[in-house]
């Protein structure tokens, strides 16, 4: 029997790593979003045109960071329907069973905020009303997924993030985003803490972008539109 000498092996060609993501294709889109509900108040503009500029500048951000690796698809489209309905309704049911919940100590404080509208509900015309349904529907989910289930939990696994695949899962990336997506939320955090969780286990269970996108579309759109139903504006901070 003839035996393979080490010079005779064919060894085959290791896989080239993957290239390296730039962070701003992730945290790009976010990062303007923050700076502009930062400066809001401050800036020269009459409403529904800051709305407009608003919507303009974050589809500029998310076109001229985030357009490579935007998802197209939602293999689990049904199923993500039902999960953003189900985040739905755990975000209102608490008001809902407990008309005074939102204004307890604990939701309302020095360090989570206080309930304050961005905009008087005397100018929510059906324009305004249409264009932050529709951010809240289209752009928010977008900007948030592609920082919250796309980079940040890779990025606590490991900051070259391309070596991470979505929805890989260790307790502290979970819990550590559920918790920074609680805090983002203000007086709601205790809602907004329950809707990472879910949001994360649906990333855990599809390793989908698309889908969470498509879930967190589904969850704004309903609750936008039982925002303007109820004329509740506390859901729209």
């Amino acid at each position: 029997m003839h035996h393979v000498s080490p010079a005779e092996e064919v060894r085959a060609p290791s896989a080239p790593p993957p290239p390296r993501e730039h962070p701003l294709a992730w945290v790009g889109p976010f990062a303007v979003f923050m700076a502009w509900l930062a400066v809001d108040r401050l800036l020269p503009l009459a409403n529904p045109t800051k709305e407009v500029v608003r919507d303009v500048v974050l589809v500029a951000a998310i076109v001229g960071f985030s357009r490579r690796v935007l998802p197209t698809r939602a293999p689990y489209w049904l199923a993500s329907i039902g999960v953003g309905l189900a985040v739905f309704a755990l975000w209102v049911l608490p008001d809902v069973l407990v008309p005074q919940w939102r204004s307890h100590w604990l939701l309302q404080n020095a360090i989570t905020g206080r309930i304050t509208t961005s905009i008087p509900p005397t100018e929510l015309t059906p324009l305004m009303l249409v264009l932050r349904t529709t951010r809240a529907a289209l752009l928010v989910p977008v900007i948030e997924e592609l920082f919250w289930r796309g980079w940040l939990p890779r990025w606590l696994q490991d900051t070259r993030t391309e070596r991470v695949p979505m929805g890989r899962y260790t307790p502290f990336a979970f819990w550590a985003t559920a918790a920074l997506f609680a805090a983002e939320h203000g007086p709601f955090w205790e809602v907004g803490l329950v809707a990472g969780v879910v949001y994360n286990w649906w990333m855990r269970r599809t390793r989908s972008l698309g889908d969470l996108v498509l879930a967190h579309a589904v969850t704004n759109l309903v609750l936008s539109l039982y925002v303007v139903a109820s004329r509740d504006w506390r859901f729209w901070m």
